[in-house]
């Protein structure tokens, strides 16, 4: 593991009165900078008009203090840990015919052979309004596409490095941040920093304008991914919160999460998944909305919206970002 020289300072946030304690951990020739999250306690969930049936009850839970990267991990970032370790993702990996056969009902037939080969999901619009039960109607599995080429096969990365990386699975990254010696967030820590961090003004995100998924007006001026750092911070000093990329989560996925979870004090999640929709398919839980998202569908924008995915899927409008626990830090500093 190479040593990383780390930089500790202190900068005023948008709000003057704030101080925002920050860290700059270099990452090969990137850097990625962690913002200090005190600890303390918050309601998670919610019980209002919005909230879908697994953000509920609203309970209230205690948390220590962390660190979490200012923005969703990007391209250039993620780029350097490949330069490093020479990492294949999961995209760039074609799926064993064993891994699909045991995610299916029993006596599914096999899929053609022609199809066991690297690639990713992508969305494609449609002329259907969404079926709020049902996302298969605008993905498609398509070959050849990774977080080295996010927009089509042809495509590249050259002038979206500051753009989050995407086509990344679960298992991807917790490669990148098991690297780094850090971790993906909780649930509860990525919801206590997002609500610690404010409500997002819907005009200072990336979501989907118009009739979803049929038509998207554009009027944030994106149609896919944004830059980090392009809309306002919020009050912590944290970005892209809020839309632009769902971000993973360490936790497992169960829609009655909330009501079976007896760890009220850093709770890690369930130990096992269950999603009623697709019960044969282990999966673990996103966070944050993107893009895609629209209040006709998901509203996933909502500091407690959840989402949920296979760890081994990836698709073009999902990242991450990372943590560090006061004890990671500390050792960090002690040898640098």
């Amino acid at each position: 593991m190479k040593k990383y020289l780390i930089l500790i300072f202190l900068v005023f946030g948008c709000d003057s009165k704030t101080k925002l304690k920050k860290v700059k951990v270099p990452i090969g020739y990137e850097e990625m900078t962690m913002i200090w999250v005190p600890g303390g306690s918050f309601m998670m969930g919610s019980n209002d008009k919005m909230a879908r049936n697994d953000e509920k009850p609203k309970h209230k839970v205690q948390l220590d203090g962390f660190w979490i990267s200012e923005t969703p991990v990007t391209n250039n970032q993620f780029a350097a840990f490949v330069n490093v370790t020479n990492y294949k993702t999961t995209a760039e990996t074609p799926p064993s015919l064993e891994d699909i056969m045991s995610q299916l009902p029993k006596d599914t037939p096999p899929p053609p052979k022609e199809l066991l080969v690297a690639g990713s999901l992508t969305f494609v619009q449609s002329d259907q309004p969404a079926n709020p039960t049902s996302s298969i109607d605008w993905w498609q599995w398509s070959p050849q596409i990774s977080w080295k080429n996010p927009r089509g096969k042809d495509s590249s990365i050259d002038n979206l490095g500051n753009h989050p990386v995407v086509h990344v699975s679960w298992y991807d990254a917790q490669e990148f941040s098991f690297w780094l010696n850090m971790e993906l967030p909780t649930e509860a820590q990525w919801e206590y920093a997002a609500k610690l961090g404010g409500i997002s003004n819907r005009r200072e995100m990336n979501i989907w304008q118009g009739i979803f998924p049929i038509s998207n007006n554009r009027d944030d001026g994106f149609v896919k991914t944004n830059p980090v750092k392009y809309y306002k911070p919020n009050n912590i000093g944290l970005y892209d919160m809020a839309g632009n990329v769902w971000e993973w989560v360490r936790d497992w996925y169960r829609p009655n999460t909330y009501s079976i979870q007896d760890q009220r004090k850093n709770p890690l999640g369930p130990n096992s998944s269950y999603d009623p929709f697709e019960p044969t398919v282990p999966k673990r839980v996103t966070r944050g909305g993107s893009f895609l998202c629209n209040d006709q569908y998901c509203a996933g924008y909502r500091p407690t919206a959840r989402m949920k995915t296979s760890p081994d899927t990836s698709l073009e409008h999902t990242g991450f970002r990372c943590i560090m626990t006061e004890q990671q830090m500390n050792k960090y500093l002690k040898k640098n």
